[in-house]
């Protein structure tokens, strides 16, 4: 199997178009089309964890924090970064990541925090917008079938847990074909009227290209009519962060025991009220401080994020119980989640956790 098929079912699973705007997913280094030896999984890559894939005959890491966040104008080996490139390059090995876009996808890093703590109801706490499109095509009747089909198979109508969705209206269209056109229907010279639908589906951003092209490819005529749309709708589906509820209520106290024990913290810093109990609660992988506000609109008893900042425990403690349980062990298993990605797909494929991977941060 070559490294861009791994690459492929992980952006199946969380889109690059997913990631936010400062951020740098994906291939990071290395040659896609060389044949995968094995993937070694991890938070961060470090010249450690290079070498022990070195050691091990691995040839594609795969990390949620990428390696290259800016541009390289020099490779000389001065910082840990430049040397990893240099000896990733040496020896042939591929460094991917998936970062914010696995943040934002459904089944991603809060949804598996979620799934640790035992949350239901799941919800995404801030959803992504401005990244879905309408596409609006006028089609002949008879050939209404053969659209929409090429549509839905190149990615339009889904929405959440659908699929083939649709919508059609019935008119006429005329139009009139000038010298050199070749009508499919109607002469050269002469106004025609066509019995036409209506079409519209919805589609993501990333599929616009592919899906133009199936909808130019089916439609019977020399000129389609078509509007694709900017939409600025919500996608409850995709964002960062979630919100849920505990199956019972619980002792916050209680509560934050069990989610240090959980994420093998070695401190949870805290600020709220902890005499009442926990119900609902947020929670974003990394730093999600930015989204406490969102967390009290949507009725959160708690927030667990990492990275939080003295003014954001005091601007929120009246409002809201804030549980810091740091950025990396509210991420550390992200690897778990890029083993399940792959070894659904391919069972037999040898993912390897780094065994050198360490928190930079430790506890007295």
């Amino acid at each position: 199997m070559r490294i861009a098929e791994v690459m492929r079912l992980i952006e199946d699973f969380a889109p690059l178009d997913l990631q936010e705007n400062w951020d740098n997913a994906g291939l990071q280094v290395g040659n896609p089309l060389r044949e995968a030896t094995g993937a070694m999984v991890c938070l961060d890559v470090t010249e450690a964890i290079l070498d022990e894939a070195i050691a091990k005959g691995i040839n594609l890491i795969i990390t949620h924090h990428p390696l290259l966040f800016k541009g390289l104008k020099s490779i000389t080996g001065r910082n840990s970064i430049e040397r990893i490139v240099m000896k990733a390059i040496k020896n042939d090995i591929a460094i991917y990541s998936a970062h914010t876009n696995m943040d934002s996808a459904w089944g991603g890093v809060s949804h598996h925090m979620a799934k640790k703590i035992g949350l239901k109801d799941i919800e995404v706490l801030d959803c992504q917008q401005g990244k879905l499109y309408k596409l609006i095509v006028f089609v002949p009747v008879a050939s209404l079938d053969a659209v929409r089909t090429a549509l839905v198979s190149s990615g339009a109508g889904n929405i959440g847990n659908y699929d083939s969705c649709s919508y059609v209206t019935q008119g006429e269209g005329s139009f009139r074909a000038l010298e050199g056109a070749e009508p499919y229907v109607g002469a050269v010279g002469s106004v025609h009227h066509e019995a036409e639908c209506r079409l519209e589906v919805i589609l993501p951003g990333r599929c616009r290209s592919k899906v133009l092209r199936a909808m130019l490819e089916a439609h019977p005529y020399e000129e389609p009519a078509y509007d694709l749309i900017a939409l600025s709708n919500e996608n409850k589906y995709a964002g960062l962060g979630v919100v849920g509820n505990l199956p019972e209520a619980e002792d916050a106290v209680e509560f934050l025991n069990r989610v240090k024990g959980i994420f093998g913290t070695g401190a949870v810093r805290y600020s709220g009220d902890i005499t009442k109990p926990i119900r609902r609660v947020a929670l974003c992988g990394g730093a999600g401080a930015e989204f406490v506000r969102e967390a009290v609109s949507r009725g959160a008893d708690a927030f667990v994020t990492g990275d939080v900042k003295y003014h954001e425990f005091m601007d929120a403690s009246e409002r809201i119980l804030i549980a810091d349980i740091g950025h990396y062990e509210s991420e550390h298993f992200t690897k778990e989640i890029f083993s399940e990605i792959i070894t659904k797909k391919i069972p037999n494929f040898a993912i390897h956790y780094a065994e050198l991977e360490k928190n930079p941060i430790n506890y007295l």
